[in-house]
């Protein structure tokens, strides 16, 4: 590696202000406004809070349903990664749910919950076509389905990527030395994954506990943390002061998240060598798994496909004439369209400026000398503890009074902060399987540090930076939990809108909306995904 050159340190502090300004400074006046009261500092917030009877349930309520969610996700989606990576299925049945299972992440998570109603409520097409109610959607069952449909991408994500690293050749070693099939699948397959399951369990219980999309729609008398905290932000009277107490409260899990999951990084394991093979077909294991995970899948898709339906009829499920009606009055409004344009606004700053913040912060850390470039991952540690909802009060409460209040750039920013973690790790990881003498022999070239990571890091990475992307262009379409103290009339985001629309009850405008986000998303992603192979192909 180099050394530290003048354009390091200017890109360093750089970065560094940015994060002190819009995370930490942010969080110290949210963790001071917890504190405040009438006469100066005190706990009196925080016993205000522990003695109220409705927000302690709701607090229990929400670790009990992300808990389960949790448990239900973690076992689905190694269930789904499993069938993928050690099972002899028919391959484009592989493909089929590899893509399928991937499906709401293109959606709003509050979307959700209006699809769970047309699905299975009274008048819904599931229980048109089973002839009865299957369960009260409203509350416990409505939020669990809704959380387990969002949940599940991501842990399926992070448990079919460290699958990759499992050598097969000890599963075929195990059965030739007589190891029943529990002891080979425990010692095979379990272990070595234990510290992902173990990460797949926490990330899908922090992602629960901190969701506001879901409760919003589905939620019922079922009080969560999620919306406690916005009826006190956002009632009738609005308290700081507790919100800001709630908000801490909230960090609490994810805190313990981070601190398991440092635990369970001992229990993973790598092989020395490692060898990708076959594993010999058996009918019953592939039948079996293949099915089970079509199960999932199809029950996954089956809730959502209500909503590429409703919005074509003329009255669901009274008139189910088809028509374009609704996605032409939608189109046709200067207010919807406004909010769809808003949303494209910001993802696409968001994408910009986010992936080139991430991929500096990433390029600093690995291929530079530069004092103190370790902080940059404390921070990447930071934003991934820190709730959306947190992270929008906190700059709610800081820049209430700023020119930034009400605008695009707060926004945009606090998508940035938000979603950093995945995207620096991924440019993290690309960056550090690269040639650490391609500065210097630049350098011995003639060549500046800006000019070597221009021509040459760069296009070595630029799948991954097509990858960034595309993760924060989708994240920033779909988030809710983030923006929903941010956002004013001016700069409503469809997924807000969403919310605004569902006291209206106009769920066919709440479905062409969803529908414009998840083909914009689709969009977005097959064409990142089509650069990434063209850029493969001609390396």
């Amino acid at each position: 590696m180099l050394n530290v050159k003048p354009e390091m340190r200017v890109i360093y502090y750089s970065i560094l202000v940015l994060f002190v300004s819009f995370l930490l400074s942010p969080l110290v006046i949210l963790f001071a406004q917890s504190f405040e009261t009438s006469q100066g500092f005190g706990i009196s917030n925080y016993l205000s809070i522990i003695s109220n009877k409705d927000i302690i349930v709701a607090i229990v309520n929400s670790i009990k349903i992300s808990t389960i969610t949790a448990v239900i996700t973690t076992v689905l989606a190694f269930i789904i990664a499993y069938s993928i990576n050690c099972t002899r299925i028919y391959r484009p049945i592989k493909a089929v749910i590899k893509t399928g299972i991937l499906i709401p992440m293109l959606l709003p998570t509050i979307t959700y919950g209006f699809a769970i109603m047309y699905s299975f409520g009274n008048q819904g097409l599931i229980t048109k076509i089973v002839g009865r109610n299957l369960f009260e959607i409203y509350g416990f069952n409505g939020l669990l389905i809704g959380y387990v449909i969002y949940t599940l991408p991501a842990a399926f994500l992070l448990i079919n990527n460290s699958f990759k690293y499992v050598d097969k050749k000890f599963i075929i070693v195990s059965k030739l030395m007589g190891d029943g099939t529990f002891r080979s699948f425990k010692n095979t397959i379990i272990r070595p994954l234990l510290g992902t399951l173990g990460g797949a369990f926490v990330l899908s219980f922090i992602l629960s506990f901190t969701d506001f999309g879901i409760p919003a729609s589905v939620g019922g008398t079922y009080t969560v943390v999620a919306t406690q905290l916005y009826q006190v932000m956002l009632g009738s009277i609005p308290n700081f002061n507790n919100g800001a107490v709630i908000a801490v409260l909230m960090l609490l899990p994810a805190v313990f998240g981070v601190i398991l999951l440092n635990y369970l990084e001992k229990l993973n394991f790598h092989y020395d060598k490692f060898t990708d093979i076959e594993l010999i077909q058996h009918k019953f294991r592939d039948i079996g798994f293949g099915l089970i995970s079509s199960v999932i899948l199809f029950g996954m898709v089956s809730t959502l496909v209500v909503m590429f339906i409703v919005p074509f009829l003329n009255q669901y499920p009274f008139d189910p004439t088809f028509t374009f009606k609704h996605v032409m009055d939608t189109f046709q409004s200067s207010d919807l369209t406004g909010v769809y344009k808003n949303s494209l606004l910001v993802a696409a700053l968001t994408a910009i400026f986010g992936t080139l913040i991430a991929y500096c912060s990433a390029l600093l850390n690995v291929r530079t000398r530069i004092k103190g470039r370790s902080q940059i991952d404390i921070i990447s540690m930071v934003t991934n503890t820190v709730p959306g909802m947190v992270l929008g009060i906190s700059y709610l409460l800081l820049f209430n009074d700023s020119s930034l209040k009400g605008t695009f750039t707060i926004i945009v920013l606090c998508n940035i902060v938000h979603f950093f973690t995945t995207p620096y790790l991924m440019a993290k990881n690309s960056l550090s399987k690269m040639n650490p003498s391609w500065e210097t022999t630049g350098e011995l070239l003639g060549d500046s540090w800006i000019k070597t990571v221009y021509r040459v890091i760069i296009p070595n990475s630029a799948s991954t930076v097509m990858e960034m992307i595309s993760y924060y262009f989708i994240n920033s379409m779909v988030t809710i939990s983030g923006i929903i103290f941010l956002i004013t009339a001016q700069t409503s985001l469809v997924a807000s809108k969403i919310k605004e629309l569902q006291h209206f009850a106009k769920f066919n405008e709440i479905f062409v909306l969803s529908l414009l986000i998840f083909f914009t998303n689709l969009i977005v992603k097959l064409l990142c995904d089509y650069l990434q192979r063209k850029r493969v192909t001609h390396r």
